[in-house]
């Protein structure tokens, strides 16, 4: 008996409590609940980066507002915060420069011009006369030279007859040369009376005077036809010089031209650089937006050229945020990538791994991954709105720019590949950087096009 009892109350005592059977149980489900968890819940890895509100656009982006010119402010036109429209007055400056004092100066130019223009026409209207000159004396030209070698034609033809005349004035010497010793012959032998002899001696002497006044006529026809060559080489040396001076006139006149123009263009010139820079004078607005900061605001003060004296920021809808990322995960960023934006001022609940429960957080996609860094190891990623996101109603609209201003703080996960939870805690632990397998096509057939920004159908490429 005593045995028994003792046996039992043994086997009592190596029996467990209920509450460590529940235990062992309890724990044993949630090893088991963990490691299913870490093969089967994914796990979306993603890249850190931080960095602002901006504007995608470069022409929309904040502008400053530089002085173009040196001078003293006279006025400001505009607050700060007040709104402004493209080519609006904001500001007068007064012009320091020497050259540009004189009030008048763009008349005095002007007047300049039209003197000169005049000077023009007066040189244009003697380039006509001239050339109507050029033409007559041509025309005389014409008409001289043949004129002179018309004259030379008669002379050589009054020779011709001087010869003829010579020709004919021999023959009668000759008759009358042998009257002459037929008479004689007879009056000496008493045939014929004194008187007969005397007239044929007569004859005789003007039968030599005519050939001696032919020959005299032929060598003043000769010397007719030297003269009239003579003269024709004048009548072409005289037109040639008259023509070569009328054309050093007409080379003149076109000089002055030339000279004038060039003149007038200067001055056009001149006249054009002296309206822009009375212009610039005044401060424009680039852009419609508003101002919101004024860096000179006293009147009076003077300004150097270059020198910022206002910011406006334009009125746009383009919005974008650039973040930056280490040189150690630029790698894993590209051109269509995911991201999920936190911006500050917005209440937001992120998780990283799971964007699809966060909360307060706007979708994005990277537009723009810059090819070198910033100096210290961080490379800049320009990110725009997912507008296919935004249109299927899977996100948020991005807040408007009157809430969302550019240089508001903002934080970026980007999406990389999903991964079991399991795999990406022994990454973790073991600092291995994330894998990428998945990489979206951009600009081709990828989700998100930068230069137009609009949205194209998202293809996916595995590499096996």
């Amino acid at each position: 008996m005593r045995i028994g009892f003792m046996n039992s109350k043994s086997q009592q005592q190596l029996v467990s409590p209920r509450f460590f059977t529940w235990l062992v149980l309890w724990t044993s489900l949630m090893l088991l609940f963990g490691v299913v968890a870490l093969i089967f819940v994914p796990w979306q890895q993603t890249v850190t980066g931080t960095g602002k509100v901006t504007v995608f656009s470069p022409m929309q982006r904040p502008q400053a507002i530089e002085a173009q010119i040196s001078g003293r402010l006279r006025q400001w036109y505009v607050l700060e915060g007040q709104t402004v429209k493209a080519g609006q007055i904001i500001a007068d400056l007064a012009d320091i420069d020497p050259k540009f004092l004189d009030v008048n100066q763009i008349k005095t130019l002007e007047a300049q011009r039209t003197a000169l223009e005049a000077r023009k026409s007066a040189a244009e209207t003697r380039i006509v006369a001239l050339e109507s000159q050029m033409s007559a004396l041509g025309q005389s030209r014409q008409s001289a030279i043949p004129g002179a070698g018309e004259k030379i034609g008669q002379n050589q033809d009054r020779i011709l007859a001087a010869q003829q005349g010579l020709t004919a004035a021999r023959q009668n010497l000759d008759t009358a040369l042998f009257n002459y010793s037929r008479v004689k012959d007879l009056y000496q032998k008493g045939l014929r009376s004194k008187r007969d002899f005397e007239l044929t001696e007569l004859d005789k002497v003007r039968a030599e005077t005519g050939v001696q006044q032919a020959e005299a006529q032929l060598r003043v026809s000769q010397r007719d036809v030297k003269v009239a060559q003579f003269d024709q080489g004048k009548v072409t040396g005289d037109t040639a010089a008259a023509l070569a001076n009328v054309a050093a006139s007409l080379a003149s006149a076109q000089e002055t031209i030339a000279s004038t123009v060039s003149d007038i263009a200067k001055l056009n010139v001149d006249i054009q650089n002296l309206r822009q820079r009375t212009g610039q004078r005044q401060i424009k607005a680039p852009v419609t937006g508003k101002v919101v900061r004024l860096l000179q605001v006293g009147t009076g003060e003077t300004v150097a050229e270059g020198e910022v004296l206002a910011v406006v920021v334009p009125e746009t809808k383009d919005q974008a945020v650039e973040l930056y990322v280490s040189d150690w995960d630029v790698p894993l960023v590209s051109e269509g990538r995911l991201v999920r934006l936190q911006f500050a001022g917005w209440p937001a609940i992120q998780f990283s791994g799971w964007p699809s429960i966060a909360s307060g957080t706007f979708g994005g996609r990277v537009a723009v991954v810059d090819a070198v860094d910033d100096g210290r190891g961080r490379y800049r990623i320009l990110v725009k709105p997912d507008l296919k996101s935004i249109a299927s109603g899977r996100d948020e609209p991005w807040p408007s720019g009157n809430y969302l201003r550019p240089g508001t703080e903002a934080t970026g996960w980007i999406l990389l590949d999903t991964v079991p939870l399991g795999y990406e805690l022994w990454r973790q632990f073991n600092a291995f950087p994330p894998t990428l397998k998945e990489k979206p096509d951009s600009g081709k057939d990828g989700d998100y096009n930068a230069d137009s920004g609009k949205e194209k159908p998202v293809k996916r490429k595995v590499k096996k």
